[in-house]
């Protein structure tokens, strides 16, 4: 099945392309080769004309969605194949281990000696050394140098699979300059909306942390939000609380490209359907063009921006780090891609690989069946991407200019109103192998701390974390370094469901695991411990009742409580 994702991949984009050439007399492609010279020279004309006419879908909604969608195939990579005996695993130097980086001292500020010395450091390179080499102290206005070369993406895909889900665009800061975009997943509810603790949303998390650094280091941090075409108009409401906030906010949207009906590979727009639901956000790789077209990229260049800092915004534990922003500085490494020891329930997620001489990112699709297991194991594969990354402006503007980032086809398939569809995604891990000097940096689990579904939220409310500052920690009164096991049925699925079942979020400081399936409901106060099951019986409703210590036990009723 792995081996067969990359050629519905080629033959998704060669079928598509031979439709176009049929449909289209101005947009002609060559099947998976790169465009004709002549083609490209209108390219900038044609790219032109559509976004004139996406203003007006009604009059030619046809040539639009081919047009619009030929010359975005033109720019997305070829699946890649894999040659499994050229995977090498990469050494120290391509993954530095964490442990290894320069400490950033952070109560230990000290004056620097010669404070002019300083500010003519501070304008050439940030190239700091530590303790009293050359007479050089880290002091507060160091490190805020060292944050206004930083900006911040946060990005994320539908989070909890809830219908209430909200999923940013994470996107960048300023200033510190941390620039933050948000793209919100167009669904009934809005994660912004989601508590996560003490009644505070993930934006607001967000908003806090940034206030926290620009009091700490004296900078101003503006929050960027990038959109869809679904959110822009909601976005500015929800941003609105933030009014009397101490951070500029601002928007801008990222691409739209119209879905692919699976019967013919014809654009679903031109059968027709000229609503919203006819187009799609194409992933967030898509991050570095829109990145660059809507402006965004020059302004923050401008400005003196460096690196951006692009994490999901359901990891709660993807927070600036400025021991890995010195390392980027200092090694004037073009990306970096955060990764984690892989536990087994990480083992489908995409590693880190050596191939050909460059580092780069192997997702399990592109991994032949027979090594599956192989590629599943947490012996020889032994990390994975958290999708915090670090990536540079000036490469970001150099490859986009150039049409270098061809990263792979990702087909995710949908259905609009019966209508079997085809979007066609590019990931941010993925670039990985475009830019100079890519690294990845083994990080701490800490650092990984994603909400998919409602058993993660569960955990975030409990008294296993604690909020300072808007940053989420381990509670270090928890022994077991590793979290509970947490399965929750059905009818938790939802968040409103869930967060209606419990009168307050249980105690699981020493829980193992827990699992939750049937009709029930928990108390205010319940401490559970050890392995817990809970299983109401069909069209029973169980109610654990207040105050309740639940230790190593099987419930099946009220009378096993």
């Amino acid at each position: 099945m792995r081996g067969e994702v990359f050629e519905e991949q080629k033959i998704t984009r060669k079928c598509y392309v031979d439709f176009i050439n049929k449909k289209s007399t101005k947009i002609v492609t060559n099947g998976l080769q790169r465009p004709m010279k002549e083609e490209g020279a209108r390219r900038d004309s044609v790219e032109q004309e559509e976004q004139v006419k996406m203003r007006n879908l009604d009059s030619s909604i046809s040539y639009l969605a081919i047009s619009v969608h030929a010359w975005t195939l033109r720019r997305i990579g070829e699946a890649q194949h894999i040659e499994w005996s050229k995977i090498q695993t990469p050494t120290d130097e391509v993954v530095v281990p964490y442990d290894t980086l320069v400490p950033v001292p952070e109560g230990g500020i000290k004056s620097f000696r010669d404070q002019e010395a300083f500010e003519q450091t501070c304008s050439v390179k940030a190239q700091w050394r530590f303790g009293n080499n050359n007479g050089m102290y880290w002091t507060k206005r160091m490190l805020s140098a060292q944050l206004f070369k930083l900006g911040i993406i946060y990005s994320n895909p539908e989070l909890l699979k809830l219908r209430a889900f909200f999923s940013f665009f994470r996107h960048f800061m300023e200033e510190w300059k941390p620039i933050l975009f948000l793209e919100i997943v167009h669904c009934t509810k809005y994660r912004s909306v989601i508590e996560v603790r003490n009644g505070l949303t993930f934006l607001d998390l967000i908003v806090i942390q940034i206030e926290t650094l620009n009091a700490k280091y004296g900078c101003s941090v503006p929050l960027l939000l990038m959109n869809s075409f679904n959110t822009h108009d909601d976005t500015l409401k929800i941003v609105q609380k933030y009014a009397n906030s101490k951070i500029e906010i601002h928007t801008f949207n990222q691409s739209q490209y119209p879905r692919l009906v699976v019967e013919d590979f014809s654009p679903l727009p031109s059968k027709g359907n000229a609503g919203k639901d006819a187009w799609y956000p194409p992933g967030h790789g898509d991050v570095f063009p829109s990145l660059m077209n809507s402006g965004k990229l020059d302004a923050l260049l401008s400005q003196g921006k460096e690196y951006v800092f692009v994490a999901n915004s359901d990891n709660l534990g993807a927070v600036v780090d400025l021991k890995i922003l010195n390392h980027l500085i200092n090694n004037k490494n073009e990306y970096c891609m955060e990764v984690t020891p892989k536990t087994l329930a990480d083992v489908k997620g995409g590693t880190l690989i050596s191939y050909e001489g460059k580092v780069q990112l192997l997702e399990i699709a592109q991994v032949p069946d027979e090594h599956v297991n192989e590629f599943k194991s947490i012996e020889k594969f032994k990390i994975f991407n958290t999708n915090n990354l670090w990536v540079n402006l000036k490469a970001i503007k150099r490859l986009v200019e150039g049409d270098a980032l061809k990263m792979e086809i990702i087909p995710n398939p949908k259905e609009v109103d019966g209508i079997k569809v085809l979007q066609l995604e590019t990931a941010a891990g993925a670039a990985i192998r475009f830019f100079d000097h890519a690294i990845g940096i083994n990080v701490p689990r800490s650092r990984f701390l994603p909400v998919k579904a409602t058993s993660d939220l569960l955990l975030v409310q409990s008294d296993l974390y604690t909020l300072s500052d808007g940053f989420v920690s381990r509670n270090p009164a928890r022994a077991n370094p590793a979290n509970p096991s947490i399965e929750l049925g059905p009818e938790f699925k939802k968040v409103a469901n869930f967060l209606g079942r419990f009168k307050s979020i249980p105690s699981i400081i020493d829980l193992v695991s827990l699992k939750v399936s049937g009709d029930v409901w928990f108390g205010a106060g319940v401490t559970l411990k050890g392995k817990v099951s809970i299983a109401a019986k069909p069209g029973v409703k169980l109610v654990i009742p207040d105050g309740v210590v639940i230790a190593d036990k099987e419930i099946n009723g009220p009378e096993d409580i």
